[in-house]
């Protein structure tokens, strides 16, 4: 699917355009603001091959698509330009009480994402150029390391104005009114007089001496004050001398109550805030690491690491060095190894191979593939992933490992910024991490398909598929014995199965069926929760869950019909059969029933229909796709 076809499916699934405050995009996640989560259709968006999976942090709706991030948001806000940005006047949401502590970390997160190319840009640079001194093929005092230095430099001096750009567009204020309060605090005049030593006051008040360069806290506050300033002015000024008059009394009020108080308190709060974490991560030491790196994963998936980000840049600006960045590079390591663990124990070839190629984008700071698409879906390997980190975490720390400027990649190629003192001890964590993540997820082993690939392979092509004897009083029962392994005797044509839409196999949101493993066939989207047999022949095989079913035609056709994805979960719940091993059976008769609505709420309900001796044919190939009656012709097996 392209990237403009996958955003307009997004969009689709998300309620459409008038259910989308504003969309942004962080490196693999588009984060919605939306007015109604409930109107999402996460069935839908799980079904699209770009989408990993979904994720809900605070009232932020996000859609996990991994390296393709960038391409599938550009395609969605060109067509649809309006819902890159936050609207004044957004409608309410739900009247559900919000917890003040994920809203305050949603809209740090929701400031910050934006900005995170530039401050990466400018970090990576920085630790490129310590690497290059240290290991002598630049001189610090070069004018082409200067000028390398400013483009570095320059993005964290002046990182009040980009804060007060991305706040604005946040909170639906004027963005150029926001960067003029900006330069007004970071004026040299300013900067000089603040930083003079003498008593300051405005209009009789004190102004308490504050450096607002690389600083956080105070221009987060400054424009979410301003925001609520502006829009209380434009509703009080005639409209003919709006343009003049808003602006202008925005920031004769806001600079002054910024120098005055915003400044002082922002300043003690981002200190506040800086000051715990740093107790936390100098005094824990080896328990803090052991637990914040075990933890680690658990905060990225819900967006709170970008919550801190204000912290980790106060500590690189202040102290020079930060110690909660290392954790991130050593839980990236820890789910790169669970997932190379995988690839040890996994039997599949297919799975082998997206474990193997995860593990690697893992290894280079890009983790949601590895822990969405593998170590979650599995469940072990992403706790193998979790203890790696802990003892990561526990070394690290324990020895005091810190980071020297904001890379923003957790990856391989992140490692300048670890560059210093202590660098041997964060690489040390995160060989750890990776060592002991494999180590673990190699041991805990996994389910492949969560049990459907062992139910699958009771009939993959040319396994036995049933006991030799069926016992049953039916006299329309067989001795499958007796049947043996006929090749087939000529085309065969199946009816569908069940009422709903018809889709080619390839659509299915499984790689045992989407790919083809098992055979070629057709797959449907059931209306009706009943499933009759598509030829006339036997019932080589009932799953003891009742969620699958086998049967072969007269004419050698073997067909595997499974309802639903992972519905081998159910355990039989909502499942009714209607015949046994062995029975024969008319095209049309009843074979199972089953609770469309209940199975519905918990599982994708799509139904694959696989020829599993596809081999024997020529070609298998649809013969109807879209909506379609149970007992029309739906597939055809050519010899």
């Amino acid at each position: 699917m392209k990237h403009q076809e996958t955003a307009q499916e997004i969009i689709k699934a998300v309620g459409g355009t008038n259910n989308i405050n504003s969309v942004y995009h962080c490196v693999t996640r588009l984060r919605f603001d939306l007015k109604d989560n409930e109107k999402v259709d996460n069935g839908s968006l799980k079904k699209l091959d770009k989408v990993m999976g979904t994720n809900i942090s605070g009232d932020q709706f996000q859609v996990i698509i991994g390296n393709d991030v960038a391409k599938v948001f550009d395609a969605m806000v060109k067509e649809n330009p309006a819902i890159q940005q936050s609207t004044e006047n957004k409608e309410p949401k739900s009247d559900k009480k919000q917890n003040v502590v994920l809203k305050i970390f949603e809209t740090i997160a929701g400031v910050f994402a934006p900005m995170l190319p530039a401050i990466t840009a400018a970090g990576m640079l920085k630790g490129l150029l310590a690497l290059f001194v240290s290991v002598g093929w630049m001189s610090a005092g070069t004018d082409t390391y200067r000028i390398l230095s400013a483009i570095g430099d320059g993005v964290f001096h002046y990182l009040p104005l980009l804060i007060a750009v991305s706040a604005a567009r946040k909170f639906g204020s004027n963005p150029f009114v926001a960067i003029a309060l900006g330069t007004a605090l970071m004026y040299p005049d300013m900067t000089a007089l603040l930083s003079s030593g003498e008593s300051v006051g405005f209009l009789g008040i004190p102004v308490t001496a504050v450096s607002y360069a690389s600083s956080v806290i105070p221009i987060l506050l400054a424009v979410w004050l301003m925001s609520y300033v502006e829009k209380w002015v434009d509703r009080v000024i005639p409209a003919a001398l709006k343009l003049l008059l808003v602006p202008l009394i925005t920031l004769l009020v806001m600079v002054p109550v910024t120098l005055i108080a915003i400044g002082p308190l922002g300043t003690f709060v981002g200190s506040g805030l800086s000051g715990g974490i740093n107790w936390l991560l100098n005094e824990g030491g080896l328990i803090a690491g052991i637990v914040l790196g075990g933890a680690m994963a658990l905060i990225i998936m819900t967006g709170m690491h970008y919550a801190l980000v204000p912290i980790i840049l106060s500590n690189i600006a202040t102290l020079g060095f930060d110690k909660f960045l290392p954790l991130t590079f050593i839980s990236n390591m820890g789910q790169a190894g669970a997932t190379l663990g995988v690839f040890f124990r996994a039997k599949d070839k297919k799975l082998k191979t997206v474990a193997l190629s995860t593990s690697f984008t893992a290894l280079m700071g890009v983790t949601e593939p590895a822990m969405y698409g593998v170590n979650m879906k599995y469940k072990k390997p992403f706790a193998a992933a979790m203890i790696g980190s802990a003892v990561g975490g526990g070394f690290a720390l324990a020895f005091g490992a810190k980071a020297y400027v904001l890379a923003g990649n957790g990856g391989l190629p992140g490692l300048p910024s670890l560059i210093g003192q202590t660098f041997w001890y964060s690489f040390g964590g995160m060989i750890l991490a990776f060592v002991v993540g494999t180590i673990m997820s190699t041991i805990f082993g996994i389910k492949e398909e969560e049990g459907d690939a062992e139910a699958l392979a009771q009939f993959s092509p040319g396994a036995s598929s049933a006991p030799a004897k069926v016992a049953s009083s039916d006299a329309t029962s067989v001795n499958l014995d007796d049947m043996g392994d006929p090749t087939p005797t000529s085309d065969a044509v199946a009816v569908a199965p069940m009422t709903g839409k018809s889709i080619p196999l390839k659509e299915v949101n499984d790689p045992t069926f989407g790919d083809e493993l098992m055979g070629k066939g057709v797959a449907f989207v059931p209306t009706v929760g009943e499933l009759v047999s598509p030829v006339t022949g036997t019932i080589m095989n009932v799953f003891k869950t009742k969620h699958a079913i086998v049967v072969r035609s007269d004419n050698g056709m073997e067909l595997l019909i499974h309802v639903g994805i992972n519905t081998v979960k159910l355990r039989g719940q909502y499942f009714d059969a209607h015949v046994a091993t062995g029975a024969r059976v008319q095209a049309g008769d009843k074979l199972l029933t089953f609770e469309l609505a209940e199975i519905a709420k918990e599982y994708d309900i799509t139904t694959a229909m696989v020829v599993t001796n596809t081999a024997d044919y020529k070609q298998v190939l649809p013969v109807k796709l879209g909506e379609i009656t149970m007992g029309e012709d739906v597939l055809k097996a050519e010899i």
